[in-house]
């Protein structure tokens, strides 16, 4: 009959389609796990395809990976190797190596000894990786630096060891991610590894030119701490250094230095200052007089007013520099390398960052800052605010009421008064920072230095935390799309229960967004990729006055 001959054509050409491409046409038919069955297209296309996977797709000999831990004892150009992991990553070397020296007749008994982990293997492996660089590879390799090439050490255990300002580079941190390694076989591999690739060699990011490894986090507190001479002292510098000032301001600024120096200490090298914080006679921020060695005019030098802490963080800068009498923050150490870069060349340089490293670290510790909740100070003003701006919220309430403005003017005016409200407490609150402790509170320290959090952070710990977005594709600026009742509450009160369950909107939208936005960004970059491949920069400039102008 016509009906059921129609009904079998269609489920064969349904049965067709759906063997080509599944879920194309129809539903997608699933099999017995509720899954989407795999059809003829699906084995084809995207990243686990037969052409992504397989053909494009390579598998390394010689390469290994493992989960990578902080070696702050490297130099900039070294990474930890594990015994385990080089003794199989080096075979051929090793059991070349061994026939060479005689240990072994033939590739058999080398292969032996080594799988026997003979000591002399590692006596070997020694001399073979002196000069044998390999490259380590984060995934996702988002740019040139992401490949890098380091001289490795052997370490015991079975994790790799990299430098701490290489991880800016490779975005790496250590809550478990993974690196590759892989060894150049070839004398010009090798060569190419070291020349062009070596960490050392690659302290400017390509896209901008600024250093990529300049400290950051436990460096930076380090040397912030250290050249930091307190409250008094930064008040006045900046009273003295600022241009805009008035004459008589700056002047009178710089008599109360001259008061507050006027019994300090005179040293001319870095050894004495050293020897005087050894015997407790100082502190770091002791203000002391420093014979900085310079051309000035015609002297040969002159007394400069600083602090014992800023004499002894000159002591690693190169000379070429000059004595840099300034509190140290992120900013300022990125600029630092740079002109250390600019003046004095690579290798330099790149000795300088091992340094820094050392210090920052030393002195982070030796400084032992700790932060506790009394540290998060709220500000004696925030009440004062948040009652003013809640008398305002409710005169508008009432205009609103009485027809005099209408709703969309209404909620734009409430908004405004919360937003000025809650820059009002974060701007208390910095103030009152910055008060606190001497200009030592740990976590202002953290904020100003840029070791850790910023202004918005610190204000939803210890100001308020203000209004909040309801969860929307796009924000249009329409009515009702920002909460009219902000957070009042900071986290160091506590947030109430309804107060809780407004900001989980915005916690939540935060995490789907960044899931999905890393695909995209993902799926862009393959693109631009494919259509840029064959496109070669010939010349710096070619003249042209229709470009536009791009900065990273």
């Amino acid at each position: 009959p016509e009906v059921i001959l129609r009904n079998e054509k269609r489920m064969l050409q349904e049965a067709v389609d759906a063997l080509f491409d599944n879920g194309r046409r129809s539903k997608a038919i699933r099999g017995r796990g509720k899954r989407p069955l795999k059809s003829l297209s699906d084995m084809l296309k995207g990243k686990q395809g037969r052409f992504r996977q397989n053909l494009l797709g390579k598998r390394v000999d010689y390469s290994g990976r493992s989960v990578i831990v902080v070696g702050p004892e490297l130099k900039l150009h070294q990474c930890g190797l594990p015994k385990v992991m080089a003794v199989e990553l080096f075979k051929p070397f090793i059991i070349h190596e061994l026939e060479k020296r005689g240990e072994a007749e033939t590739v058999k008994r080398a292969k032996k000894i080594v799988e026997e982990n003979d000591p002399i293997v590692y006596e070997v492996l020694e001399d073979i990786i002196k000069d044998h660089p390999v490259l380590l590879n984060r995934a996702p390799t988002l740019h040139r630096l992401g490949i890098q090439a380091f001289e490795p050490v052997l370490v015991e255990g079975k994790a790799i060891r990299i430098h701490p300002l290489v991880c800016a580079a490779f975005n790496a941190d250590f809550d478990g991610d993974q690196m590759a390694v892989h060894v150049p076989l070839s004398f010009e591999a090798q060569l190419e590894a070291r020349v062009l690739m070596l960490a050392s060699n690659n302290i400017l990011l390509p896209s901008n030119g600024r250093p990529v490894t300049s400290p950051t986090q436990d460096m930076v507190i380090g040397c912030y701490y250290l050249t930091n001479p307190g409250l008094r002292i930064t008040d006045l510098e900046r009273l003295v250094g600022d241009p805009k000032m008035p004459k008589d301001r700056r002047s009178a600024a710089d008599e109360e230095l001259d008061k507050i120096y006027e019994n300090a200490s005179r040293f001319s090298t870095y050894g004495e200052v050293e020897m005087a914080l050894a015997q407790e006679y100082l502190t770091f921020e002791s203000p002391v007089w420093y014979w900085a060695d310079e051309q000035h005019g015609e002297k040969n030098g002159y007394w400069v007013r600083t602090t014992a802490g800023r004499v002894l963080f000159n002591s690693i800068i190169p000379d070429e520099l000059g004595f840099l009498n300034r509190t140290f923050g992120k900013k300022e150490l990125g600029d630092l390398v740079f002109d250390c870069f600019e003046t004095t060349g690579l290798i330099k340089t790149t000795e300088f960052l091992d340094d820094l490293k050392t210090f920052g670290f030393g002195y982070a510790t030796m400084g032992g800052i700790s932060v506790g909740i009394s540290d998060l100070e709220v500000p004696h003003a925030k009440a004062e605010i948040l009652k003013e701006a809640e008398e305002q919220v409710a005169r508008f309430q009432k205009a609103y009421a009485s027809g005099f403005i209408s709703n969309g003017e209404r909620y734009n005016k409430v908004i405004d008064t919360w937003t000025h409200a809650n820059n009002d407490v974060a701007d208390a609150m910095v103030q009152h920072l910055e008060r606190s402790k001497d200009g030592f509170n740990p976590v202002y320290m953290m904020m100003t230095s840029g070791a850790r959090g910023n202004r918005d952070q610190m204000r939803q710990l210890a100001g308020m935390r203000g209004l909040m977005a309801k969860p929307q594709k796009k924000l249009t600026g329409g009515i009702g799309e920002i909460i009219e009742s902000p957070i009042k509450a900071n986290f160091r009160e506590g947030l109430s229960v309804v107060e809780y369950f407004i900001s989980t909107h915005g916690a939540r939208k935060g995490l789907a967004d960044t899931a999905l936005k890393t695909a995209d960004a993902g799926y862009l970059t393959r693109r631009l990729v494919d259509v840029a491949q064959d496109v070669t920069v010939a010349v710096e400039d070619c003249g042209t006055i229709l470009g536009l102008e791009m900065t990273a």
